[in-house]
């Protein structure tokens, strides 16, 4: 049987253990549990890794516990500007967009941009007039309210201040899922709703290739989450098939040499998610721990917040 994976991420760092009740980590548990159903149930059926993706990334944008899509945290201008993009490694083929405000599924966006355009990344108006273009569905502000994330804006609103998702808690909001398919390619999708109070349109590294999100069948998948300026300047998602590429490692040294030691250098914190031909997952991270998953093959899911 050939092999095939899906694995996931739903934000790195974590809600400290004594401010997490068992009812939320339960909650939080089901969900990743949910995503990884969806993208399963497309590579069981010989489906593709894109599709795989990107029915995972969708269930994550459905939930509000995720900062992504409904769950999306507040800008200064108490908005929501929301960032995605998916990347195919059999065709090398990428689409992202950045900062759209009203579409509920930006990660379909993001594709979208990929086969219906000649672009790789569209930004806030023009990537939203794609999506009128093409009928995908828009929401109302009240659909990307959530009550938690309302009262982590007003409490920095007035300040100059950014806040990562849940910040204090050291919980990096961005959601994301790597797979590979029966057909030996691979794929790699990440969203993200930024930064609370995040002022300017200021935009991460989850809508960048190479930063965020990268993906190519010689190497491997990638997802990222964290602190965006940090993956940005390193380059993560593409240092990582970088070292498989031009030094031969593995994807497993790869990836703890990127995140265990280059980002932490630099002071960056946060995780990633990967996966090659092999299908073995990849899920490492620097922080306290980081919200995932991952199924091989018709093996049980394995879903984990804490190291």
């Amino acid at each position: 049987m050939k092999p095939f994976t899906i694995a996931i991420h739903g934000g790195a760092g974590t809600i400290s253990p004594d401010s997490m009740t068992a009812e939320k980590e339960q909650l939080y548990l089901r969900g990743l549990e949910q995503a990884l159903s969806a993208g399963h149930a497309v590579l069981k059926e010989n489906g593709s890794a894109m599709d795989a993706v990107m029915a995972a990334v969708v269930q994550l944008e459905d939930n509000p516990l995720f900062n992504a899509g409904r769950g999306s945290v507040f800008t200064h201008e108490g908005l929501h500007e929301m960032d995605a993009a998916i990347m195919d490694g059999n065709s090398g083929n990428a689409g992202a967009v950045a900062g759209v405000k009203s579409v509920r599924n930006p990660i379909v966006l993001a594709r979208l941009v990929m086969e219906k355009t000649e672009h790789v990344m569209l930004h806030g108006n023009g990537a939203e007039e794609l999506a009128k273009l093409h009928h995908l569905p828009f929401e109302s502000p009240e659909y990307f309210y959530d009550a938690y994330r309302y009262e982590q804006w007003q409490s920095i609103r007035d300040t100059e201040t950014t806040q990562l998702d849940h910040s204090k808690n050291k919980k990096f909001g961005t959601v994301g899922a790597v797979a590979l398919d029966v057909h030996g390619n691979v794929a790699a999708a990440t969203s993200t709703g930024g930064m609370t109070n995040k002022r300017f349109s200021r935009i991460g590294d989850s809508p960048i290739i190479g930063a965020g999100t990268y993906a190519a069948n010689h190497t491997c998948a990638v997802s990222c989450t964290g602190h965006g300026e940090y993956f940005i300047r390193s380059v993560v998602a593409y240092d990582v098939s970088c070292l498989m590429e031009y030094k031969g490692l593995s994807i497993e040294e790869a990836c703890r040499t990127v995140v265990m030691e280059k980002l932490v250098k630099t002071g960056g914190e946060g995780g990633l998610i990967a996966v090659d031909k092999t299908g073995i997952p990849q899920l490492v991270f620097n922080s306290e721990g980081m919200y995932r998953g991952y199924q091989i093959n018709h093996e049980m899911p394995f879903t984990a917040i804490y190291r």
